[in-house]
């Protein structure tokens, strides 16, 4: 047997073998250091990516509470944000349209105030509401208007392009003025010409305007037409539907609130004419229903005195100027000689303007005081036109009538909330006259002769005391002076003319008939002549002199027939 020093081959091979062996050993060493490696490379990886995702997470969570609920939705995608909108109901797309709406318009001022007053508060050009003369316009109910600045009871505010001064109680501001305006935004109709005439149809006419909108004023829509606006009516003197040309660039159409219409003083009367002719007379002259004068057959009213009226034509007859003229409530032709146009009448307009009340509901309280609290002794009566004698706001004093046997008379107080008055700077208008004319009877004859020669005194003065019918002469002056000349005898008072005759009912009189009123106390302190037309002729005061008036411009308390049968 070959011993391992003999070498008999056999060790080479164990050698092989060892080295084989070695060499699988090693190579097994290496797998194992190189997995370990790739385990701990792993690990390392994932530590690496937790820590990341837990950095992301926590920036999340910071964006989340700066931005709040906005963060998370503005961090949805185009097709969720697209899909949330889809699920959204009309009625709340048209909330979040309102949104929007409100919050531009309210966003046109730096400091919303609505107003509060019923009907209309005045705004004027100084903090002073004693000078009537300041008002440069009026801030309806409801309307908006921009805080400048407040001092004591007043601010100054902007609205409709007018700056000007008002009373800081009428005045909602703040969070409830935001609240209010949510219902007083509508869509309307804002005026970008000087002056826009407003029309009770949607035809170019002189016949058919009943006023004129002026530059930067609102009118609420109620629809459109082409080139025409029908607007809310409800502040315009007896006017059931109003129409404005919109076209020609004449309005601009959007959503927004009321504000102030301008009030620029006297100058203010020239807007409600196109073609202005003024009286230029001393008292009244007639109007006739044909350009002719055919003594009392054709007249259809009397012009004043410095009256004004829009001028419709004028025309030749006989070789004697006429003009066509609408005037108040009369439509007819007056003889050119006893009046002016053109620049002499403008001037004359803005000299002889008066500040005015226009009654503009069926019937309003007449009060002793500017309070709702003080004592109602009579009532006037729609499209009737009163001097202001003072003004505060939400109350007007008015020059009723002169009181017989006291040359003072009561004050006389209408409120004006509720759009019940309308107070301007305007001219004296016409007022209807039908003289009355021979009846088939001998009865109606004399009272038509009695009427007829009371009515030839209007225009002329009225004189406390007095009873002269051309030098001037108070009410019962008037109507005893008046009767006298037909032979008919009645007290020197009116009080005591009230006891005259005998009492008939409105329904019951007949011209001639005296129409009495009364004082605050109820003591009888008027009195007018029934002339028929439902109107009375009286000397009412310093300032109208002797007038023809509706027989109920104020509340008669007694009518008595002292002519007879």
């Amino acid at each position: 047997m070959r011993s391992f020093e003999d070498g008999d081959g056999l060790e080479p091979k164990n050698e092989e073998v060892f080295e084989v062996r070695h060499k699988w050993k090693s190579r097994k060493k290496k797998s194992f250091r190189e997995e370990v490696n790739l385990k701990q490379l792993a690990l390392l990886i994932i530590i690496l990516l937790a820590v990341i995702v837990a950095v992301v997470m926590a920036v999340k969570s910071c964006v989340r509470n700066v931005t709040g609920d906005r963060g998370e939705e503005s961090s949805l995608s185009g097709a969720e944000a697209t899909a949330s909108e889809a699920t959204m109901s009309e009625a709340e797309k048209r909330a979040m349209e309102r949104k929007a709406l409100v919050d531009r318009v309210t966003g046109e001022y730096e400091d919303l105030a609505i107003v509060g007053a019923s009907g209309y508060i005045n705004m004027r050009s100084a903090p002073d509401s004693v000078d009537m003369t300041n008002i440069i316009g009026k801030l309806p109910q409801n309307a908006a208007c921009d805080v400048v600045e407040t001092n004591g009871d007043w601010s100054l505010v902007e609205s409709g392009g007018i700056r000007g001064y008002v009373y800081n109680t009428y005045l909602i501001t703040g969070e409830e003025a935001l609240e209010l305006s949510e219902d007083l935004i509508k869509e309307r109709a804002i005026v970008t010409v000087p002056k826009l005439n407003i029309r009770t149809e949607p035809v170019i006419d002189p016949e058919n305007v009943v006023g004129s909108a002026l530059e930067g004023e609102r009118y609420e829509l109620i629809s459109t037409d082409g080139e025409w606006a029908k607007v809310v009516a409800d502040k315009i003197d007896g006017v059931e539907e109003a129409f404005i040309s919109v076209g020609d660039g004449n309005a601009e159409i959007r959503e927004c609130m009321d504000e102030a219409k301008r009030l620029d003083l006297r100058e203010m009367v020239l807007t409600q004419f196109d073609n202005i002719v003024v009286s230029n007379a001393d008292g009244y002259i007639n109007i006739r229903e044909t350009p002719e004068d055919q003594g009392i057959d054709n007249i259809c009213g009397k012009f004043p005195e410095a009256a004004g009226a829009e001028l419709l034509e004028a025309t030749e007859n006989d070789g004697r100027t006429w003009y066509k003229i609408k005037s108040g409530p009369v439509t007819g032709y007056i003889a050119a000689e006893y009046a002016v146009t053109g620049q002499p009448a403008r001037e004359a307009a803005v000299e002889d303007a008066v500040l005015t009340a226009v009654i503009t509901t069926d019937s309003l309280n007449v009060r002793t005081e500017p309070s709702l609290e003080a004592e109602v002794w009579t009532q006037v009566t729609r499209d009737q036109e009163y001097h202001v004698l003072d003004q505060l706001d939400g109350w007007v004093e008015i020059e009723l009538d002169s009181s017989d046997g006291d040359e003072e008379a009561d004050k006389a107080y209408i409120s004006t909330r509720d759009n019940n008055v309308e107070v301007r700077y305007g001219l004296t208008e016409a007022v209807e006259y039908y003289p009355a004319v021979e009846a088939a009877n001998a009865a109606a004859a004399f009272r038509n002769e009695i009427v007829n020669y009371a009515c030839q005194f209007v225009g002329n003065p009225y004189v406390w005391g007095g009873t002269s019918l051309t030098n001037g002469a108070d009410c019962s002056g008037f109507v005893m002076s008046v009767l006298k000349h037909f032979g008919i005898s009645v007290p020197r008072v009116s009080r005591d003319q009230a006891k005259a005759g005998v009492r008939v009912t409105s329904d019951q009189m007949k011209p001639g008939d005296l129409v009495f009123y009364a004082n605050s106390s109820g003591v009888v302190n008027h009195v007018g002549m029934y002339i028929g037309n439902g109107q009375v002729v009286n000397a009412a005061s310093r300032r109208s002199g002797i007038r023809i008036y509706r027989w109920n411009y104020r509340t008669p308390v007694a009518i008595r027939n002292v002519i007879g049968p």
